[in-house]
């Protein structure tokens, strides 16, 4: 199994596609999809059946997976942004 630069509990950034800039926490890795589900990012739709827990059937709002090359560590986002704004010293 090959390392991941991120894993579950980690505060994440989306650096790119739709939910570009949204910040999260790592709910989920999925390492076989190389995706990761991230708190609050990538909301989606989902139809439910009519259960017990849902006897009329509903639409449930939750999060959908993120390619984990799209996500970067808070951390590390701070720190290259902050180096990016920080005045030339000559």
């Amino acid at each position: 199994m090959a390392n991941r630069h991120v894993k579950r509990g980690d505060e994440v950034v989306v650096i790119s596609g739709a939910e570009r800039g949204k910040r999260g926490k790592i709910i989920r890795v999925l390492t076989k999809k190389d995706r990761v589900i991230v708190e609050g990012v990538q909301m989606i739709k989902r139809h439910m059946r009519k259960s017990q827990r849902h006897p009329q059937g509903s639409i449930v709002e939750r999060e959908g997976t993120l390619h984990i090359s799209n996500v970067m560590l808070a951390e590390r986002f701070d720190a290259r942004a902050a180096k990016r704004t920080a005045p030339a010293t000559a």
